[in-house]
């Protein structure tokens, strides 16, 4: 649940009201992923790299449209296995991704159109990633995170995968943020979003990331 507003500067503003404890308490669980934590030059890692991603993106946009709609369904065992999707589930988490607000969907495509877009990229999406998928086990994290880095920059191909991934996991963890803040201080906070840049060619765009993003 969220009000809009429009800044003259910043343009569509989210404003999420306060989240109940079941539905927060879903996003650092949902962060935990097993990103590789050593760079395997062979085809193989970078898949699963890339179904990694698809998976985190799905689950982040499946949980964006809880809360925007500030409620969970009753059974979402099928959120939490980390392997590829496949059938049936794949079948529930694309739905309830489908399910997510323009506005809503709208910050997560400025993040990821920012993250493409900018120098820092690596630095940014890799440390995020890693750390919120270990954050109990700082050794890990920082294996993952040059890992991912790695990938980043040897892998122009993955980026766009690795970004959606970053764009949709970081935007739940800020409404999250947001929902704290007005349930703090009785004012709305906005969702924080990065600046939305101009979209990427779309040949270059994995369908699985059209699809989620509604960019078609």
């Amino acid at each position: 649940m969220f009000t809009l507003g429009d800044d003259s500067l910043l343009g569509r503003r989210v404003f999420p009201y306060p989240v109940a404890p079941e539905l927060t308490g879903l996003v650092p669980r949902v962060h935990r992923v097993d990103w590789p934590v050593w760079l395997d030059p062979g085809p193989r890692m970078l898949r699963d790299v890339l179904e990694l991603c698809r998976l985190q993106t799905a689950r982040g946009l499946a949980v964006l449209s809880w809360l925007s709609a500030g409620q969970i369904p009753g059974d979402v065992a099928w959120l939490w296995p980390r392997h590829r999707l496949t059938g049936p589930r794949q079948h529930l988490m694309y739905t309830a991704a489908a399910g997510v607000p323009d506005a809503a969907l709208g910050l997560v495509v400025s993040n990821w159109t920012w993250v493409l877009d900018t120098r820092f990229a690596g630095q940014v999406m890799a440390p995020y990633l890693a750390g919120t998928a270990y954050p109990d086990d700082g050794y890990t994290a920082a294996q993952a995170t040059v890992t991912l880095m790695r990938i980043w920059e040897r892998h122009a191909e993955a980026r766009p995968a690795l970004g959606a991934a970053w764009a949709a996991s970081r935007t739940i963890a800020d409404w999250c943020k947001a929902a704290e803040l007005c349930a703090a201080y009785g004012r709305e906070a906005p969702v924080f979003t990065y600046p939305r840049r101009a979209l990427p060619p779309l040949a270059g765009v994995r369908p699985w990331i059209a699809r989620l993003l509604r960019l078609v």
